[in-house]
């Protein structure tokens, strides 16, 4: 058997241009129609937060040709149009992940193809475990900055060319996470009658979970939350102009001492499907909010 080498064409790394996002962008809105400004992207286990969504159109991520597609259970794989509360929103049901295999650039792919099609804003979602010992599982936490440990690390999803008709070389993330959005979303859950954590988000790629050193480590950098996601998004919507709310689901927290038992994915699971309720009147209040100060 011959030997990989750094020339192997299977080793080559792969970005996708202009053309491709646009290629996808139009395909997708021939399968939904149109492709509405505001965008969610839900994290484990919260696909039924749009079960009382009025559905336009759906498609399977399988039917579109070249988008990546998730493969871990509790993200179900398609995107839906449609309104909440009479405004419309495009929603991801999952999202892939850099541990399932795909490079970081299919990983944003979604993201940028939203951004050519016309996206304006978009809601992050996911689990995330709690760093912070004052959250408690089934909390709500607005991210209000995050710390992208893979992304310094080298695997950035900005890596590589850059073509300035989609976003600028160097994008500036001191307000990553838009502080009127924030704004927004702290009212709506006042309006809801949710309590609303804030914190800081820490992302590592996974697929294990972290053990006690890492989480004393995590701890002792700043974070309130880890999870593996999230944070290549963030950074593929704010190349494109795109503003951005980020919202975690602490699904449990995370034991420091070795012997205390760790967290399941089918945890993760239970504890979004029991928070669904509560983002989604968090949602009714949210969306509209976000309509009548401009998308």
């Amino acid at each position: 058997m011959k030997p990989f080498t750094l020339e192997d064409e299977k080793m080559a790394e792969v970005f996708f241009s202009h053309s491709d996002y646009l290629r996808l962008a139009n395909l997708l809105k021939e399968k939904l129609g149109r492709i509405p400004p505001l965008g969610i992207i839900l994290g484990s286990g919260l696909n039924p937060v749009i079960e009382e969504m009025e559905v336009e159109a759906s498609v399977s991520c399988r039917e579109i040709p070249g988008f990546p597609v998730p493969t871990v259970q509790g993200h179900e794989g398609y995107i839906v149009a449609g309104k909440i509360e009479g405004f419309p929103v495009l929603v991801f049901q999952g999202r892939p992940h850099y541990y399932e295999g795909y490079s970081i650039q299919e990983v944003i792919l979604p993201v940028k193809v939203f951004q050519v099609a016309g996206g304006k804003a978009l809601i992050v979602t996911n689990a995330a475990g709690g760093l912070n010992p004052n959250f408690k599982a089934g909390d709500l936490m607005l991210i209000t900055d995050h710390i992208n440990l893979p992304g310094m690390a080298g695997i950035h999803p900005l890596r590589g060319p850059n073509d300035e008709t989609i976003g600028p070389r160097f994008v500036d993330m001191v307000n990553a996470y838009d502080p009127q959005l924030r704004s927004i979303a702290q009212k709506a859950a006042r309006k809801a009658g949710i309590e609303l954590c804030e914190g800081i988000y820490v992302m590592v790629t996974g697929p294990s979970y972290e053990t006690p050193a890492e989480v004393r480590f995590l701890r002792l950098i700043g974070a309130d939350a880890v999870g593996m996601s999230t944070i290549p998004e963030v950074l593929a919507a704010r190349h494109g102009g795109i503003r951005v709310l980020g919202i975690s689901v602490i699904s449990n927290v995370i034991p420091i001492h070795p012997g205390e038992k760790g967290p399941e994915h089918k945890e993760v699971l239970e504890v979004g499907r029991k928070v669904v309720p509560k983002l989604r009147a968090l949602f009714r209040c949210l969306i509209p909010m976000i309509y009548e100060t401009g998308v």
